[in-house]
């Protein structure tokens, strides 16, 4: 069951007695446990009716006692087990799993683990209870993941927008949510997100960062690659070579996939290269393939590898990373000859 549907069933009065919240990605977990907390119930309600438990200090016996009282003044009361991953015997929980009380709900975070599919809990779980299992976003599923996060709140953003704040964060969802908080208070009244606003509210510059820098590539512009290094050179924390590295290989990566596409057309590209709606450097994909070719692109792809290992200081020693960047930019702008 998705986070939506859940919190779409709490909001029509929809209750089950257990939800136990698993997998990898923590932001779909504390999202659910966050709405559970202050939604379900409340102020008055919550005085009386809300329990909240951390996996490291609460017994489980001091959490099934709590489940098993019954409200007051109220519907139901609500029992939250929060890090239930650190807690110990939580295959005790069983027993009340097995026979919950109907006006309580209890809502179990488990994050980075799942329960054992063989185990008797994870049975009972299927036929007591709600089971939502999550897992992290693939990278390509980030810029979606941003957008409708957006538009939830009535905001929309532009697509450089989107991938200067994608590329510069990762898959960290709770790092982007906030990320994206912020640029929402500080817009006024305006409700479009923009490259300037990343820039101002974020510090992501929208000059100097890994687009502008395959861009630069792409047209083989040595003095632009050079400034943009030598403002990394100046701001290491913009952008990390070991994050810098990855990003380019993927871009050089998608570039040679071009030669085996059968056609330059931009919008069959989107879907061959694996993205899932437009994306505003798809052209500068179809112009690395055209402008290194393909004995080019493979030069680069090797370069890429091998200045990877020598940033971890293999077969390379006291050389700073712009230094290995401004070498590796220059081998890769020098022409090939077929």
């Amino acid at each position: 069951m998705a986070v939506d549907k859940i919190i779409l069933d709490w909001k029509k009065g929809a209750f089950k007695s257990v939800y136990w919240l698993e997998g990898e990605e923590p932001f779909f977990i504390d999202q659910v446990l966050g709405y559970a907390e202050k939604n379900i119930l409340t102020d008055a309600e919550a005085s009386f009716n809300l329990s909240v438990f951390y996996g490291r200090d609460a017994d489980w016996s001091a959490v099934v006692n709590a489940c098993r009282r019954y409200p007051m003044q109220s519907q139901r009361q609500v029992v939250l087990l929060k890090e239930a991953q650190y807690m110990k015997d939580i295959e005790k929980l069983e027993g009340y799993i097995e026979n919950p009380l109907s006006s309580t709900v209890l809502v179990v975070g488990y994050k980075q683990k799942k329960v054992d599919g063989r185990s008797k809990l994870a049975k009972l779980l299927k036929q007591k209870g709600e089971v939502l299992s999550t897992k992290k976003l693939y990278d390509s599923e980030l810029p979606n993941w941003v957008v409708n996060h957006l538009k939830a709140d009535g905001f929309t953003i532009s697509q450089k927008a989107v991938y200067l704040l994608v590329d510069h964060i990762g898959n960290d969802l709770s790092r982007l949510a906030n990320e994206l908080e912020k640029v929402q208070i500080n817009l006024g009244q305006r409700k479009e997100i923009t490259e300037d606003d990343i820039e101002n509210f974020v510090g992501i510059s929208k000059e100097y960062n890994v687009f502008e820098l395959q861009h630069a590539l792409t047209q083989r512009n040595m003095t632009r690659c050079l400034q943009i290094i030598q403002y990394f050179e100046g701001n290491p924390k913009a952008l990390p070579i070991m994050q810098l590295l990855p990003t380019l290989y993927s871009f050089f990566s998608k570039a040679y996939m071009v030669f085996g596409a059968g056609t330059n057309d931009e919008y069959q590209l989107i879907k061959y290269l694996g993205y899932q709606g437009p994306n505003p450097y798809v052209k500068d994909i179809i112009s690395c393939a055209k402008n290194y070719r393909q004995k080019g692109v493979e030069q680069a792809i090797l370069l890429l590898h091998e200045y990877n290992l020598k940033s971890i200081g293999i077969h390379a020693s006291n050389v700073s990373d712009a230094n290995l960047l401004k070498e590796m930019v220059v081998k890769m702008i020098t022409p090939t000859v077929d």
